[in-house]
């Protein structure tokens, strides 16, 4: 699959493997995918403030990665996400939720998850960011576009549910904006 991605596309992916680097997690996920895209300005001409979207990243961070829908079944059982939060950092420190999952918790298989005999820094795609990977891939295919570009990635980005979507939503990046702007 990899060898159907733009150049642009190539650059997002190993962007994102750098993100993850800087994050220092052990595992590439959908926020890594997207902070490379907004590093490379695949969301510049839909006018989006980088700097935005990155607090809506660490705001969702802070949230241990629950979703809007997520905060709002908790809150339909009584429970205060805000409040949870609130506890959990008093007592653990600023962030405590954001922490990545133990590397024996994260599966690694297929095309990005291989690990390359001696390699320390390799980390391995979470299965939701394959699955980003794959969506641009039926994207494409389904828009009989013979390549892979950041367009099809943040298409696929947009199109699943979580936080990173949400996120992007809350700036104005949907599905259909993306779809309408003709710079892509």
């Amino acid at each position: 699959m990899f060898e159907r991605f733009t150049a642009a596309a190539r650059s997002a992916v190993v962007g994102a493997q750098a993100e993850a680097a800087r994050a220092q997690s052990p595992v590439v996920a959908e926020e890594h995918l997207l902070l490379a895209l907004l590093e490379q300005g695949a969301l510049d001409p839909l006018e989006v403030d980088r700097a935005a979207v990155r607090a809506g990243l660490v705001e969702a961070r802070r949230r241990g990665g629950l979703s809007k829908a997520d905060e709002e079944a908790l809150a339909g059982l009584g429970i205060d996400l805000a409040e949870v939060v609130a506890r959990i950092e008093e007592s653990h420190g600023e962030g405590a939720l954001s922490a990545s999952a133990p590397r024996n918790q994260v599966r690694a298989a297929g095309l990005f998850g291989r690990r390359e005999p001696g390699s320390r820094s390799h980390r391995p795609f979470t299965a939701e960011a394959k699955q980003v990977l794959e969506k641009s891939l039926r994207i494409a295919l389904g828009r009989k576009d013979k390549e892979i570009g950041s367009r099809h990635l943040v298409l696929a980005l947009v199109a699943r549910p979580g936080p990173v979507s949400e996120v992007l939503a809350d700036h104005g990046v949907t599905y259909e904006r993306v779809e309408r702007d003709p710079a892509g």
